[in-house]
């Protein structure tokens, strides 16, 4: 189930943009370290509205998890996994 919030598209809207997914993807680092882990990926994933989204997330930290920490930072790698999910085409299910 998808949580509503207010940086979600309304229905009929504008696809996500790559502010409104970075802006999404920051809001869930709930421990303030400045990194994703799996756990707050898939969160994000879920609200994105992801089928599958413990998959896309694992997905997600392969493809952009530079230094191989099992973390995605938010200063060096948030933009590397946002071109990611863009690439999915908002297609997330």
């Amino acid at each position: 189930m998808v949580r509503p919030t207010n940086i979600e598209p309304a229905v009929g809207s504008v696809p996500y943009t790559e502010d409104l997914i970075m802006k999404l993807f920051k809001s869930h680092d709930k421990n303030g370290d400045d990194q994703l882990s799996k756990d707050e990926l898939n969160a994000a994933f879920k609200q994105l509205g992801s089928k599958w989204p413990s998959i896309r997330a694992s997905l997600a930290k392969h493809y952009a998890d530079d230094n191989r920490d099992g973390f995605i930072s938010i200063d060096k790698e948030l933009s590397k996994l946002v071109k990611y999910v863009l690439k999915l085409n908002y297609t997330l299910h």
